[in-house]
């Protein structure tokens, strides 16, 4: 399900980054291939942990949505970051710290602006 760097990365942006449609996630840092990532989106999406809906403005644009399955790999992938950070060069170091300062903090804010459904990042 999570075997691949492509979900993994899919879910970080939704989380963090609060990226939502398939345009957004092709920006990525990562560059994915359009095909890989429609791949993907369909996998997340047929073992639930997102879902897409329809945007109101614009019919043919679909936005995904962390399920509460998705939502809860956040301290999984909060793990994973901070290990990154300590054994890798990454360029998120304010990200990082933000995460040690205070874990459960910060897993708290992912949760409430997925429950209220707001996109923006954690505030650093």
């Amino acid at each position: 399900m999570l075997g691949d760097r492509w979900s993994l990365l899919i879910i970080r942006d939704m989380m963090l980054l609060g990226r939502r449609t398939f345009k957004e996630f092709l920006s990525s840092y990562e560059r994915p291939a359009s095909n890989i990532l429609a791949d993907r989106l369909r996998r997340l999406k047929a073992y639930g942990i997102i879902r897409a809906k329809r945007d109101r403005s614009d019919g043919r644009k679909l936005i995904y949505l962390l399920t509460p399955k998705g939502m809860d790999l956040a301290p999984v992938l909060t793990e994973m970051v901070l290990w990154a950070g300590k054994h890798e060069k990454t360029e998120n170091r304010p990200l990082i710290r933000l995460m040690q300062k205070d874990k459960e903090k910060f897993l708290a804010q992912i949760r409430q602006r997925w429950a209220q459904n707001k996109i923006s990042p954690p505030s650093q």
